[in-house]
């Protein structure tokens, strides 16, 4: 592995602060600094907290009903997750930092990595803080960008500037004492079964990670925390992953907010998935030549009999036809599903996934292809334009009984012109 130029090397971290509340706050001022929550599928969990949350003492992850009084003792908003807004603001941000680099790693739906090495150091300070304003400004949503030369030690600066009042760190210079205030299980890379064998060798904070003997990490560890060593003394060896790699499955899959029992439901159910990961893969210019239908009741009901089952057919044609896709799966659906069960989630995985223009020899390909194509083309413009599911089938159903609670949800859908917010002059 070459490390030339390695002092020149800048990795700039973007973070969205608390992404989801940024993101719910974006069209409600009203709760701009007060505490609010954003809770998991079917209102189950906190996975997102706004800095007034935290410091009344609500935990990532804690359950929803534990912090109910907490909740109703500070007057917290809630909100129940809308990843469609999530996901459309996260593109925006994800677009506007591409202006800024070439080589870009977008690393979760609302970080990003990239590669500021064309700036010289006594610049690169003010160009973050370029990025961060442009981002408020074009989007509205707050973040922190952390710099230095290599991923890990950015995500150490990233956590600082959170920190900040400007919100931006290029770390550099006094590495160290910024280490030696690190909590080792803060830093990039390290999990819980690591953190436990660090602090049982007495390895509580980053310096000391960063001033172990290679031995004993080669020994100790694995690839990867040899690498997170060699990162923290500032020798990259984790490269920018700028390579948008197409996925090679799709799973689609949703508890439901209330236990389902008809084969009815479930079909509804399977139908809707089947549509959406259809959908997912057209999009990304994919078919698929296999799909696996899944259900299951609760494992921790004690009360009722758990059962979990699942059923995989091989398509003859690579297709993302959403209505052949749809038959498929109800057609396994009926094979596995059994009476008398309560059933808490079903899903659909499409498997086998290839470029949509690789063509096989059959010889009915070109005349299935050219009827399918036209219509699902028209599905995805009229869905796209007047919003998810205005076109659908009918085994999708209307009602939805089954759909995931959502009981605090803000009902903001950017691609909706029904979900504009309205003033009266």
């Amino acid at each position: 592995m070459s490390f030339i130029n390695n002092s020149k090397k800048k990795i700039a971290l973007i973070d969205c602060n608390s992404f989801y509340v940024s993101c719910e706050r974006l069209f409600n001022p009203k709760i701009q600094k007060i505490p609010v929550v954003v809770l998991s599928n079917n209102d189950g969990c906190v996975i997102s907290r706004s800095t007034e949350a935290k410091r009344i003492g609500i935990k990532m992850g804690e359950p929803y009903f534990k912090v109910k009084e907490l909740v109703k003792k500070n007057n917290v908003q809630i909100f129940s997750s809308n990843y469609a807004l999530y996901g459309d603001i996260s593109r925006r941000v994800m677009k506007i930092l591409k202006g800024f680099s070439d080589k870009i790693e977008i690393y979760s739906i609302d970080e990003a990595f990239i590669d500021l090495s064309h700036i010289k150091n006594e610049l690169v300070e003010d160009y973050g803080k370029r990025i961060k304003e442009r981002v408020l400004k074009w989007t509205g949503i707050p973040t922190s960008v952390g710099i230095s030369n290599t991923k890990t030690l950015s995500k150490v600066a990233n956590h600082v500037a959170k920190k900040n009042k400007a919100g931006v760190i290029f770390l550099k210079d006094n590495i160290d004492e910024v280490l030696k205030n690190f909590d080792i299980s803060d830093v990039w890379g390290v999990g819980k079964q690591l953190s436990k064998l660090y602090l049982k060798n007495g390895i509580n904070n980053a310096l000391k990670l960063k001033n172990i003997s290679n031995s004993w990490v080669k020994k100790s560890t694995n690839v990867l925390g040899a690498k997170t060593v060699m990162e923290l003394r500032g020798i990259p060896c984790i490269e920018l992953d700028t390579e948008e790699t197409k996925r090679k499955s799709c799973c689609v899959s949703r508890s439901f907010g209330k236990k389902v029992q008809s084969l009815e439901k479930l079909k509804e159910s399977v139908t809707t998935h089947c549509l959406n990961a259809a959908e997912k893969i057209r999009n990304d210019n994919q078919t698929t030549r296999s799909i696996t239908v899944f259900i299951r009741t609760s494992p921790f009901d004690k009360n009722r009999r758990y059962y979990s089952n699942s059923f995989t057919i091989d398509l003859p044609i690579a297709t993302n036809n959403s209505l052949e896709l749809v038959k498929t799966a109800i057609t396994g659906l009926v094979k596995i599903y059994k009476h008398g069960y309560f059933y808490q989630k079903a899903g659909i995985i499409l498997s086998k996934l290839n470029e949509a223009g690789e063509k096989e020899l059959n010889l009915l390909t070109p005349i299935l292809e050219n009827k399918s194509q036209k219509l699902m083309k028209a599905m995805d413009l009229t869905n796209s334009k007047y919003g998810r599911n205005v076109i659908s089938v009918a085994q999708a159903g209307i009602n939805n009984s089954w759909r995931m609670r959502r009981e605090h949800s803000s009902r903001i859908d950017t691609a909706s012109f029904d979900s504009l917010p309205k003033i009266s002059i």
